[in-house]
Parts: C-alpha cells; structure tokens; sequence
C-alpha cells in the first residue's frame, strides 16, 4: 500500500491541530455554561432587536455580493443576483465544513456560471480580502485610541498591516505593470500559474468599478458591526454597553475568522467573544466584587458574557445557514458535489472553465 504524500501529511496534521484548538476554547467557553439559564436568557430577549440583527447580517452579504459584481464588472456583466447567491453558498460552506472552503467554493461556482475564469474570481476575492483588512486596520486603529485592548491583538495588527501591506502592493504591482510582471515571473517555472492571475488582476485594476467596490467594503463592515449591537440591546444585562463593544467584538471575530479552523468557528467564536466584552473598560459589574472572593466568587458579568456568546453564535449562525441551504438547493447541485469541482478546479489553476459550462450551473444563471 502507498504511503501517503508528504503533502497530505502536512494537511492532516494541520487539520487535527485546528479542531485541537478549537475544541480547547469550545470547552473553556462551555465550562461554567448553565444551560438552563441559558436558555431563559434566550427566551427572554427582546426580538424587535434580534430581528432587526437578523435582517442586518443577511443584508451585509447582499451588499458583499454587489461589491464583487462590481469587481468582475470589467471582465463580464455578470447578475448581482449570481454573486448574492454564490456568496451565500460560500458563507453555508464555511459553517458545515471546515478551514474556510466556502472561499474556494464561491469562486468555483461563479465561475462555472460565468464566462470566466476560476482565477479571475479567485484574483476579486483575494482584493475583498484586502479591502476588508485595510478597513479593518482602521477600525483596529479607532478602537486602538479609545480603549485598551489585549496585547495580542496589538501585536495582530501590526502582523495584519504587515501583510494587507505587502498583498497591496503584489496586487498593484500585478494590476497596474502587468508586462513587467509578467517578464520578471517568465522563466520563474514554481510561479508559472500566477501568468494568468496577473493577467487578470490587470483587467479589474484599470476600472473605475475597483474604487467603487473599496467604498462598498465600508458598509460592508458596518452591517457586521450593527447585529452585534442589536444582540446586544437584546440581551437585558448587557443592553447598556456602548457602540464600541459592538465594535471591539466584530474586531475579534474579524481576527478570527483570518485563521481557518472547525467548520462556523464554532470552538473560537465563543471564545472571541468572550474576550472582547471583559476587557477592562467594559467590566461595570466586576469592580464591585469584594476583593476577598475575588477568586473564588462567582463573576456575573463574565457569566453574562459567556451565555451572550453562544446566544450570539446561534442568532447570527441560524438565518446564514437557512439562506445558504436555499441557495445550494437553487444551484441544482449538492453541496459535496460542489466541494469536490472546487478541489479538482484548484488541482489544476491553469484551467479556464467559461461559459460553455453555464447551462449545466442550474439557478445561478
């Protein structure tokens, strides 16, 4: 029997060493949980402000579904409709399966539905990606110069600024001097798949629709920000907490979900969470413990925190995964069926399946 490739290898202890982690937080998270006052909790909410945080994170991936339309506006006029849709399934993928497939899915699709390439798609998801991390440098920048936040998250941002930096200027340097590229890249054989991507990324970089979809990435974030705020008005012993708690927690979760992990982030989510709302400056309650039991007693607001987490997790994952459901049924294709193109297209990134393939991409046409 063949052993298995050392690549595989690599993938697999990778894999175990994720779920690891994320099951680790899982059970700090859940350690302390009362199921039944969570429970309580969860049925006493006030639902004006659950549904208006329901209807706000289902909007946010409308507008990431217009955003990327504009960006392949230069390539093809492709329906906002198709991208919503795409992007829906990408999101449904990212909570049912692990290390963040839904990316790689979403492009796939599009793709298959279009007269365009996988790596034009996979070239605009790559500049989302740097959209969002430049907006989310200032909010990092913002929320830097109105509380104190964990080192960790300090020593983050500078990583993440490092690197948005560096993708920024690969990103222009391959949209804005393409020939140049391409001849610096021409006998570089390990890069030889990039040709294409660059070849690409010149198209939409010549396009008034790229300085359009930037603006689009801020109302973008701010309809994340919004349903954690209505959560958290929602959720009566945190209802007083300012805006920038709700900020401060879409910060983490954006830090979060940089680093693939267990499917829906299930084990860290919590734990982001968490971490946000006890930092000092939103601790009304923890000051007023005596110091004595401060070991040992019962810390209520940190209790509060830890059920808002998962009341959190659950509002916010529910609606995703009933619109993501829909629009895979609308596909016409299971969603493992899917898993497996999108793999098989990766295998191969000098390929270019257009629009001869369109009829076979039931409902995202």
């Amino acid at each position: 029997m063949a052993s298995p490739s050392p690549r595989k290898t690599r993938s697999l202890i990778f894999f175990i060493v994720l779920n690891v982690l994320s099951l680790v937080c899982l059970a700090w998270a859940l350690h302390g949980l009362h199921f039944r006052q969570l429970m309580h909790r969860f049925a006493h909410l006030h639902w004006g402000w659950v549904s208006l945080a329901i209807i706000a994170s289902l909007l946010s991936y409308v507008v990431q579904g217009w955003r990327w339309s504009l960006l392949l506006a230069p390539i093809a006029a492709i329906p906002i409709r198709r991208c919503i849709r795409a992007v829906f399934v990408g999101v449904y993928a990212n909570e049912v399966l692990p290390l963040r497939s839904g990316e790689i899915i979403r492009c796939y699709l599009l793709a298959r539905a279009s007269e365009i390439p996988v790596s034009v798609t996979l070239a605009s998801a790559l500049i989302e990606r740097v959209f969002d991390g430049i907006w989310l440098i200032v909010a990092l920048f913002v929320a830097l110069h109105t509380i104190e936040l964990p080192p960790f998250i300090r020593h983050s941002g500078v990583f993440l600024g490092i690197l948005i930096l560096v993708c920024g200027a690969l990103l222009a340097v391959a949209m804005y001097w393409r020939e140049q590229t391409l001849d610096l890249l021409l006998n570089a054989r390990w890069f030889g798949w990039i040709h294409v991507l660059i070849k690409d990324l010149h198209l939409i970089g010549h396009s008034r629709f790229l300085y359009y979809a930037f603006g689009l990435s801020l109302p973008y974030g701010l309809l994340q920000v919004f349903p954690i705020y209505a959560v958290l008005r929602a959720y009566d012993g945190l209802s007083t907490l300012p805006w920038m708690a709700a900020f401060t927690v879409a910060i983490m979760l954006r830090f979060n979900a940089i680093v693939p992990q267990a499917p829906g982030n299930f084990g860290t989510y919590p734990t982001a969470v968490m971490l946000a709302l006890n930092l000092k400056p939103f601790r009304p309650i923890a000051k007023y413990l005596p110091a004595r039991h401060a070991v040992r007693a019962v810390d209520p607001f940190r209790e509060m925190t830890r059920e808002f987490s998962f009341i959190l997790l659950a509002i916010m994952t529910a609606p995703l995964l009933v619109a993501g459901f829909i629009a895979v049924a609308f596909t016409g294709t299971k969603l493992g069926d899917i898993h497996r193109g999108a793999k098989d297209s990766m295998q191969d990134r000098d390929a270019v399946p257009v629009g001869d393939n369109a009829d076979e991409s039931a409902g995202l046409s």
